[in-house]
């Protein structure tokens, strides 16, 4: 299903991560496309209260959990740049829906990055 709302088509997601030689853009790929399943996902949820919301990004958490093996395989690692690029999205996501008061921790609760 392609995205809807405009603010996300016209997001460039994890933008610091690319500019950044240390990340490896291939794997970089990977997160980007997480974040873009997690827009698909809101905008077929349709989420109505921040909870439901936090659901869906805790899904996608558990997906950065498990890509971070892959950027150590790169040679790499999800560490403080990294953990600030993607938090940093999920809150873009959670306000670009309207969930602008969103809890920016609860949004990745799970993460052991």
């Amino acid at each position: 299903m392609p995205i809807t709302n405009q603010q996300v088509v016209g997001h460039a997601f994890l933008r610091q991560m690319y500019d950044d030689s240390y990340f490896p853009d291939h794997v970089v790929d990977q997160g980007k496309a997480i974040l873009l399943r997690l827009c698909e996902r809101v905008e077929v949820e349709n989420p109505a209260d921040p909870e439901s919301l936090y659901a869906l990004t805790q899904a996608a958490t558990e997906e950065f959990n498990l890509l971070d093996s892959e950027f150590v395989a790169a040679g790499s690692e999800i560490e403080t740049v990294a953990r600030e690029c993607i938090c940093d999205e999920f809150r873009f996501v959670a306000s670009a829906y309207g969930f602008t008061e969103a809890d920016a921790e609860e949004l990745t609760a799970g993460r052991d990055w």
